[in-house]
């Protein structure tokens, strides 16, 4: 399939209207997830049912149109990526499209809970650099972040993804009153483990319970607190995301924040996201959407999809509508991050 691919590459670009060209795809492949994040989802949550959900090969099928359309890099999310059924599969399927040139990059976010099985699998496909979520190194917090007493299985997966190759970042959604005393801790063991650290701000989606305004913590507060012990400077170091990056000095790690709230990141955004149900999201905090896998389903030619994709960039905003005005977060979308896949 890569060579055919090759040979229809490339069509016209997916770009939005203001001149952005989409090169980089966010593709969930379950909504379904071993832990329950208390910022991710709720304590009793419903999944879809298989019929709901893009088949493996539906799957594989997306990528190669966003591919022909100018997509380099994909990342895999959920939920979480590694308890989707098959998803041995589908890793060598899209290491395939990298091998072949087609893709400069294939990623993965995750909770960490499968890497001592998945690890050497991710190296194997091509995947080079992990994101694993890690809210806490305290066992009870940990539990009591994702209702599940799973920390050691992190750990260890953390451990399995450095042996096995991959580099490894750690993402840490900062919350005041829960987590926020631990950050400069979460920081110095990234820091002796050689692992990149990206914190971020809670968002306002999903019904969870608790007030998120509650939780708010503003990332430019933990960077002043981290420089009491450390050099710490801006770089232009990107990866494609939505991070804004700093050096360590002393180290070869960096620093990442993701700032929905206290420093909007949308001016470069390249990003789209396809949910588990084939729903393409141009934005994260937007509401618009358009439905793929109707198309998928009903046209073998692909011409439905490929027209689709240009409606979808028609809809894509300057930026989402995530703000905090008089103490209240403005802009909330009811889709829970577990859905939209993070």
């Amino acid at each position: 399939m890569p060579d055919e691919i090759r040979k229809t590459h490339l069509k016209k670009q997916l770009t939005d209207p203001f001149g952005r060209h989409i090169s980089y795809l966010r593709l969930s492949v379950t909504d379904r997830c071993d832990l329950r994040c208390t910022y991710c989802m709720a304590e009793n949550m419903t999944f879809l049912p298989k019929k709901d959900i893009l088949s493996l090969e539906e799957m594989v099928t997306l990528c190669d149109a966003f591919i022909q359309r100018g997509v380099k890099r994909i990342r895999l999310t959920g939920g979480e990526p590694l308890v989707r059924k098959g998803i041995d599969w589908l890793l060598p399927q899209l290491g395939d499209r990298l091998q072949a040139g087609l893709l400069e990059e294939l990623t993965l976010t995750t909770n960490g809970t499968q890497l001592t099985k998945f690890a050497p699998l991710l190296y194997q496909s091509g995947v080079r650099r992990i994101n694993v979520s890690l809210d806490s190194l305290n066992p009870d917090l940990f539990a009591r972040i994702t209702r599940r007493n799973q920390l050691e299985d992190v750990l260890k997966g953390i451990q399995a993804a450095k042996d096995a190759g991959l580099q490894v970042k750690i993402n840490t959604v900062a919350q005041k009153g829960v987590n926020d005393q631990e950050l400069s801790d979460i920081f110095n063991w990234c820091m002796r483990e050689g692992l990149d650290l990206t914190l971020i701000e809670t968002m306002p989606m999903g019904d969870v319970s608790g007030s998120r305004e509650d939780t708010y913590f503003p990332l430019s507060d933990v960077v002043d607190t981290l420089k009491t012990n450390f050099t710490i400077e801006p770089t232009t170091y990107r990866t494609g995301g939505p991070a804004r990056y700093y050096s360590v000095a002393g180290t070869e790690q960096k620093l990442g924040l993701i700032t929905p709230l206290s420093r909007n990141f949308c001016d470069g955004c390249n990003r789209v996201r396809i949910t588990c149900t084939g729903r393409i999201y141009m934005c994260l905090g937007q509401d618009d959407h358009v439905d793929l896998m109707q198309a998928m389903r009903s046209d073998s030619s692909g011409e439905s999809l490929d027209n689709l994709l240009d409606t979808a960039m028609g809809l894509k905003p300057k930026g989402h509508d995530f703000s905090m005005k008089n103490g209240k977060m403005t802009g909330k979308v009811s889709r829970h991050m577990s859905h939209t896949g993070g």
